[in-house]
């Protein structure tokens, strides 16, 4: 039998930790009670594990007790990180020694997966340097400020990359537990859990849940005000050229900056705040394609149609019929 640790953290806790650790237990454990009812062997010993008596959060308001301590668990082959709180910057009371105990783990042979902001407790292992790491899009720039050598992909929904997994945000983590459970188990166990619990199988993307806020915690004034002046101005042809004078920077240089302060080249910035605007129009008014893309300063419709493809995962077309209902009823 396998063992699978599920990590019940010391402290920066949040309700998205409990959510974590309460799914990943129920739907591994109906994976086990599956196999047995088709005559198979239970996969996984399934344990909590932490380092304190009890997890808080709310004042008490929920308590969550793991049923070991880490230093019990000599040797697991699955060990499964939940979400912690947003406010983290580095890991404190007992998750230090949550951390060494990872480390350790996956250096005798274990895997190891991490929920939505749990990545940030997985980076601090310095197991995730120089490896592809999904996180929700929204905890995405902390985690690059904080541990540069990641390689952040928030498109994707899932990564994979020598036995440590990571997935995006929010709920997104039932389907890294149905990832786990097809890889472990087998495909019919995953299929079962999905209809079980309703979870959407095979989703491979975050982008069309992304909601673009440009990164301006990097203290690059000139930086700033570019960002500042693509987004009250990108309706209009924007020549990179000619904002890099305006703010008497050459014009490599201002690249430079733009990318090391964003993450984004000054055109592919434009272009997420362009279509940013896109998707708001769409969520909220009766605009047609056409009329939505020439409000955002675009003039060629297959070049409009292609970029939000290619920020969003999804046509323009299929995105206004999946968040605005009324709009498309009216068609």
């Amino acid at each position: 039998m396998k063992h699978l640790t599920i990590l019940v953290p010391d402290a920066q806790v949040s309700l998205n930790t409990f959510t974590c650790i309460i799914g990943a237990y129920d739907i591994f454990k109906r994976a086990n009670e599956f196999w047995k009812e088709n005559g198979k062997e239970q996969l996984f010993k399934i344990q909590l594990a932490g380092v304190s008596e009890k997890t808080e959060i709310n004042n008490g308001l929920l308590t969550l007790k793991p049923e070991t301590n880490i230093s019990s668990i000599k040797e697991t082959d699955l060990v499964i990180i939940p979400a912690i709180s947003h406010d983290f910057n580095q890991p404190e009371k007992g998750n230090i020694q949550l951390i060494d105990w990872i480390e350790k783990q996956y250096k005798n042979g274990a895997e190891v997966a991490s929920m939505c902001s749990g990545a940030l407790i997985l980076a601090s292992t310095r197991l995730l340097d120089g490896k592809s790491c999904s996180i929700h899009w929204n905890t995405a720039d902390k985690l690059k400020r904080l541990f540069p050598k990641v390689i952040v992909k928030t498109d994707r929904l899932i990564t994979d990359e020598h036995g440590i997994y990571t997935n995006g945000g929010g709920y997104s983590f039932l389907n890294l537990i149905l990832y786990l459970i097809e890889k472990y188990y087998d495909r019919e166990t995953a299929i079962y859990c999905s209809k079980i619990y309703q979870i959407e199988i095979d989703r491979q993307r975050q982008s069309e849940f992304t909601i673009f806020k440009g990164q301006k915690a990097h203290g690059d004034d000139i930086i700033e005000k570019a960002q500042v002046y693509i987004e009250e101005n990108f309706q209009e042809k924007i020549s990179m050229e000619e904002l890099s004078q305006k703010l008497a920077v050459g014009r490599r240089n201002f690249d430079r900056r733009f990318i090391k302060a964003t993450g984004n080249t000054p055109v592919e910035y434009l272009q997420r705040v362009k279509i940013e605007s896109a998707k708001k129009a769409f969520e909220t008014t009766r605009k047609n394609i056409n009329e939505v893309m020439f409000e955002v300063g675009y003039a060629d419709e297959k070049a409009f149609r292609e970029i939000f493809k290619k920020i969003t995962g999804m046509s323009p077309l299929e995105y206004k019929k999946k968040y605005n209902k009324k709009a498309m009823s009216e068609y």
